[in-house]
């Protein structure tokens, strides 16, 4: 069995399918949220509330959390 991060609001995630934690302040980012969503791709992981990170998962799933990417980030490493 993997191990799982908290991603906010009684959310989590298997860290070892994560590939990237990302912001999304670019363009690029809205982009990809915008296509993953469309494609059915997405899980919001947000409860509502403003998206801050991306995770990005090997599966080609993007997770939409309001955490910050640093917060998850220090979760992850600990």
């Amino acid at each position: 069995m993997g191990s799982f991060v908290s991603i906010g609001y009684g959310n989590i995630v298997n860290v070892e399918r994560v590939v990237s934690i990302i912001g999304t302040d670019a363009a690029p980012i809205k982009r990809m949220i915008q296509s993953a969503k469309d494609n059915g791709m997405a899980v919001d992981a947000t409860c509502g509330r403003k998206t801050k990170a991306v995770l990005v998962m090997d599966s080609g799933h993007v997770v939409l959390s309001a955490l910050l990417p640093e917060t998850i980030a220090k979760k992850v490493e600990e």
